[in-house]
C-alpha cells in the first residue's frame, strides 16, 4: 500500500496521562494529530478493547488512523487501522496475514542491522530507537542517537519513525537527521492541559523547517 507518514506520531498512555484512550484521542486529533498509536501496557485486554473500541470510533468521527501497539488480536477484532509490532511481537508476516494488505504495520527496530532486516518484510514503516534516553520504558534499548539515525536514513528507503526521548526542543534535529515522523509520548502527554497545544507545536516545526 502507499502509505504516508504524519511528521507528528503520538502514542497513547493512560497512566501518564490520566486519560483513557479515547479522551487521549480527541486531545491529540485537536491539536492536528491524523495518526495515532494507542498503547497499553497495563490494563487487562477487555478494559483495553473497549476503551480502544470507542477511541476507534471517535478517530473514524474525526478522519484520524488509529494504530493498535503490539496486540494484533485487538487490531483485528476492533478492525483497526493497523498495528505496531515490537521486535519480540508476532512476526510482520503472520500479521500481515491476518490483517490484510490495506493494514498499516509497524516494526520497530535498535540499530542499522535490525532496520536492515526490517526493509525486506511486510511493513509500512519501521520505528528507530531510542534516539535519546526515554523514561516511557522500563528497559531501554542502546542509544542510537542522531547518528545512528542518519546511518540507517542512508541504509533504507523505507518511512522511519524515530522514537525515545523527543521534545519540543529537539524534534527539528530527528527530523533534519532523517527521520520522516517523530513518535512521542510524554512530551505530549505530560501535562493533559497542554496536550493539545503541543500536538500543533510539534507539527509547526515540521511546518517551519520545510
Amino acid at each position: 500500500m502507499i502509505f504516508s507518514l504524519p511528521s507528528v506520531y503520538p502514542i497513547t498512555d493512560r497512566p501518564l496521562s490520566s486519560l483513557s484512550h479515547c479522551e487521549q484521542v480527541a486531545a491529540l486529533s485537536e491539536g492536528g494529530a491524523s495518526l495515532i498509536q494507542l498503547r497499553d501496557k497495563s490494563s487487562a485486554s477487555g478494559e483495553f478493547y473497549r476503551d480502544a473500541l470507542d477511541a476507534l470510533a471517535l478517530g473514524r468521527r474525526l478522519g484520524v488512523r488509529i494504530i493498535i501497539n503490539d496486540r494484533v488480536d485487538i487490531a483485528l477484532a476492533l478492525g483497526a487501522d493497523g498495528v505496531h509490532l515490537g521486535q519480540d511481537d508476532m512476526p510482520p508476516e503472520a500479521a500481515r496475514k491476518l490483517l490484510g494488505e490495506e493494514a498499516i504495520i509497524g516494526f520497530s527496530t535498535h540499530n542499522q542491522e535490525q532496520a536492515l532486516a526490517a526493509a525486506e518484510k511486510p511493513v509500512d514503516y519501521i520505528g528507530l530507537g531510542p534516539i535519546f534516553p526515554t523514561s516511557s520504558k522500563e528497559k531501554s534499548d542502546r542509544l542510537v542517537g542522531l547518528e545512528g539515525l542518519r546511518r540507517v536514513r542512508q541504509s533504507v528507503e523505507m518511512p522511519i519513525v524515530a522514537i525515545g526521548g523527543i521534545t519540543l526542543a529537539n524534534a527539528r534535529e530527528v527530523l533534519q537527521a532523517g527521520a520522516d515522523s517523530v513518535a512521542i509520548i510524554s512530551a505530549i502527554l505530560a501535562d493533559k492541559s497542554l496536550i493539545t497545544s503541543r500536538v500543533r507545536a510539534l507539527l509547526s516545526i515540521h511546518q517551519s523547517s520545510g
